[in-house]
């Protein structure tokens, strides 16, 4: 039975499999109008007065009728123009007999409208959204001219925003402080009317809505509504940032998919933190690079698209689009200050439909930069909106929306050294504010028709008998565990399963809920073995101190089991977890097993900074099985039943900055660039409780990931082991080998199980995933959006004479190669290697790796190449 902290350590990478079929995001730029007015001295002679045309008004989006900041406001025929504040009010007054005025932004259509020269014109303008891409600017004058950066005045505008980007940035005040509110809303689209009619759904009906989207009527049925304050505190030397959540409020009818992970992950799909200041911004769980990246003009073309003159300044409108439409770049427009500090007043961007992400039908993010009293522009407003679904452009899809406003700045004012101390997130004591009349007043902006209707639909559904029969069955496929009252049933998935030494293996358990206790937990199972008619169990109860689940973070509990299961040394459960159909089936014959009975009491706690540690005691008694066999070295060729070892194991974890998806079975781990720590210390002792050696083992690794831009990303493990004593081989480091046909990143995956044993070794793994950036450069396969793989694995060790069984007396004998069997060897002073390279995103879902192993090729049951399959559906 793994601890809660060994399953965290098991199960970190299966993020990136994770299959998210949820997302969406907002839209906005908020620029500070003000308007332009020239006017002319009275000469000495006096002459008649000029004509003033003024226009003022507002500009909405005419599918949600929500104000449109940023919208480019200019007088037909002049140089006079101004763009519309947060709430898409504007107002412009110019000298002179204007006739026209236009109202234009990227991903919308322009509007042109007839105005009286002379007068105010008060106009209402309702923007429709554009589906239209943008389209490269060529210049041609005789023939066509072939795009270059050198001499490029928009690039080199573009390399003054760069050299800029420091003294620009929000990090570069030393102190800062500001409030954030911010808003995540989903909701399914162009819902069957199959379904909407179907005699199930017709309790439903008032659940629906519809909403104009690229001048269509789409029906969409409002499913996810979270409304949060925070409040923000940042130092820069040395460098600290504390949130402190305010409020937060929320409307889920996805209550069966677990919300702890649901909130995490909506954020980093849509973006946490969208930072165009930085070399890249993470957004759908991809890594895209800015378009004002150190090293931008390598990959994307820019051209000046226009000018807009204000009152107060003037702004450059830079166009900008992807050299390689396939790579993991955005196409939109920035808007440039022109004042000296070259600062981004606003900017928005959007992919292009030959993008490799899979299931993104449209994306679009907006922001807006105000200008503060220190002079500087900081974020205000952050939208982003993204449409997901199965098929690319109709069928059942997700509409998302995250918006962000930013308010409030105070510079430079220093609080209390003491106050920086505290814990980077912070939660009020009365957070939780359900009540609708406190959120109408604090709420910085307006909700739309459909979302303010959804606090009060999920209300009504959430009473329905109906609608919790219907969830309970999908948190049952989705958790993987049935809720009978304070009994949780399951892993449903664990059922049935089947394997040489148990034959067909039937297995029932569950654990209670904190409807039994918020305190005390109990989880179990029983399973059978029709081959090895032999009865399997589990039981373990856990003492909560801080009241929280035992799978929840933060742990800090107590737990007490006792397990008596079949297992296969040296192999890497986290396989068999993660892709069950493909371990089912194996690439040679596994002959190895053990029947283990562990005894087991431990403490695991979890700290605030993510820093843990697991300190347990730990009897356990290994009984071979099948070919395995535990046999003296000597003359008598002495048969030994079992091995039992008493230990105590202290284990450390730090997760610096880490991020996790709380899921029903397992934590997860959100990979960012800070890495992830861990370090075991195992002491056995010999006479007690039946122990029978004494031995002492420490097992450190470290993983990295290092993002490359455009290159993709580098995944680097590096591992050690040290054993001290003599022991046999079942005590020994047994490399974790992998003969099923999913690929595992963690094993070893050309070797065969108990191939390899050790007292002391060192070891690199390596996984470069390039996101198709060399794919897409082939015309002829760049349109099936695959993506590039590359992996090694080494290992040196090493066995000393000691723990070897052919130098050493009193040992066990290792496992014979030969007849069948693959045998079991010491490592030697040649490491072991093994390389491949994969193609993923076949299909969209699928993976395939070969393998090849450099060296050992003379072991029975070597195989030299191998292929895997993962099947890991992504964006």
């Amino acid at each position: 039975m793994l601890s809660s902290f060994e399953i965290s350590s098991q199960t970190s990478n299966s993020i990136r499999r994770l299959s998210p079929y949820i997302s969406t995001l907002l839209l906005f730029l908020v620029l500070l109008p003000i308007c332009g007015l020239a006017q002319q001295p009275d000469s000495v002679k006096k002459t008649s007065t000029p004509l003033i045309t003024t226009v003022r008004g507002q500009v909405v989006d005419d599918a949600s009728g929500q104000p449109l900041p940023g919208i480019n406001v200019k007088l037909v025929g002049g140089r006079y123009g101004t763009i519309a504040d947060p709430d898409g009010k504007f107002e412009l007054n110019a000298p002179g007999t204007f006739t026209h005025v236009s109202f234009s932004y990227i991903g919308y259509q322009t509007i042109i409208k007839v105005i009286k020269p002379g007068q105010v014109n008060v106009l209402h303008i309702r923007l429709h959204g554009s589906q239209t891409q943008l389209k490269e600017v060529t210049v041609v004058s005789g023939k066509k001219q072939r795009y270059r950066n050198k001499g490029n005045p928009a690039v080199e505008l573009i390399q003054q925003v760069i050299d800029h980007k420091k003294q620009n940035r929000m990090e570069s005040a030393d102190y800062l402080q500001y409030d954030q509110y911010e808003r995540i809303n989903l909701s399914f689209i162009d819902v069957p009317a199959k379904m909407m009619n179907s005699r199930y759904f017709k309790m439903y009906q008032f659940m629906l809505d519809t909403v104009k989207n690229n001048g269509q009527t789409q029906v969409l049925l409002p499913t996810y509504l979270s409304e949060k304050q925070y409040q923000n505190y940042y130092r820069k030397e040395p460098s600290k940032s504390i949130r402190i959540l305010k409020a937060q409020k929320e409307a889920n009818i996805l209550k069966f998919i677990d919300t702890a992970g649901l909130d995490v992950y909506m954020n980093r799909l849509y973006g946490n933190i969208i930072d165009i200041y930085d070399n890249n911004v993470f957004i759908i769980t991809n890594q895209f690079l800015s378009p004002i990246a150190d090293h931008s003009p390598n990959y994307y073309k820019f051209f000046i698209t226009d000018t807009i003159q204000t009152a107060k300044e003037k702004l450059i409108e830079l166009s900008f689009t992807p050299r390689t439409k396939g790579d993991l770049l955005f196409e939109g427009k920035l808007l440039v200050s022109m004042t000296g500090n070259y600062a981004v007043r606003g900017c928005e961007l959007n992919v292009n439909k030959q993008i490799n992400i899979n299931f993104m039908r449209a994306l679009k993010i907006t922001l807006d930069f105000e200008q503060n009293p220190n002079g500087k522009y900081f974020l205000s407003k952050s939208d982003v909106k993204a449409d997901f679904g199965i098929l690319k452009n109709k069928g059942l899809g997700l509409m998302g929306e995250r918006t962000v406003i930013f308010s409030n700045y105070i510079a430079d004012k220093p609080l209390p050294a003491a106050f920086y101390d505290g814990k980077e997130l912070q939660v009020a004591p009365d957070a939780d504010k359900p009540d609708t009349s406190y959120w109408a007043h604090q709420r910085p902006d307006t909700l739309s028709d459909h979302q303010a209707k959804m606090y009060p639909r999920i209300a009504r559904l959430e009473k329905m008998p109906q609608f919790k029969r219907a969830t309970w069955f999908a948190a049952t496929f989705t958790g993987g565990y049935a809720k009978a009252g304070p009994v949780m049933i399951g892993p449903i998935g664990t059922i049935y399963s089947r394997d040489s030494q148990e034959g067909s293996r039937f297995q029932l358990g569950g654990r209670t809920n904190t409807d039994l206790s918020k305190s005390i937990y109990f989880e179990g199972f029983g399973a059978y073995g029709t081959r090895d008619k032999t009865f399997k169990y589990n039981i373990a109860t856990f003492y909560s101190f801080n009241k929280t689940p035992f799978y929840r973070y933060p742990n800090d509990y107590i737990k007490a089991s006792y397990l008596y299961d079949v297992d296969v040394p040296g192999r890497d459960l986290s396989t068999i977890n993660q892709q069950a159909a493909l371990s089912s089936f194996s690439t040679g014959k596994t002959i190895y097993w053990l029947y283990s009975k562990v005894a087991k009491i431990e403490y695991v706690k979890d700290f605030e900074n993510h820093f843990s540690f697991d300190l347990a005691f730990r009897n356990w008694n290994q009984r071979p099985a099948a070919s395995l066999a535990f046999q003296y070295n000597n003359e008598a060729n002495t048969l030994v039943h079992d091995l039992t070892t008493s230990e105590l194991n202290l284990a450390f974890r730090y997760a610096p900055h880490e991020q996790i998806l709380q899921g029903s079975v397992y934590r997860h781990t959100v990979y960012s660039k800070y890495p992830i720590m861990n370090l075991q210390i195992n002491h056995g002792f010999k006479g007690l409780f039946n122990g029978s050696y004494d031995f002492t083992s420490v097992k450190a690794s470290i993983f990295k990931r290092f993002y490359l831009s455009q290159l993709g990303f580098t995944d680097i493990t590096l591992l050690g082991n040290y054993l001290v004593g003599k022991v046999p081989f079942p005590l020994l480091s047994i490399a974790p080998a992998n003969q099923s046909l999913a690929y595992d990143e963690d094993a070893y995956n050309q070797q065969t199980y108990l191939e390899f044993v050790s007292d002391h070794y060192a070891g690199i793994n390596l996984t470069h995933s390039f996101s198709g950036f060399l794919l897409n450069k082939f015309p002829l396969i760049r349109h099936l959006k695959w993506r590039e793989y590359l992996s090694a694995k080494i290992l040196f060790g090493g066995l000393r004479n000691e723990n070897n069984p052919l130098y050493s007396p009193n040992l066990f004998r290792f496992p014979t190669g030969g007849n069948g069997a693959n045998g079991t060897y010491a490592l030697g002073t040649k490491p072991y290697i093994e390389a491949g390279v994969g193609i993923g995103n076949i299909f969209k879902f699928l993976r395939i790796d070969g393998i090849k192993r450099f060296n050992y090729l003379d072991h029975p049951g070597a195989a030299k190449y191998g292929v895997k399959f993962s099947f890991a559906p992504d964006f």
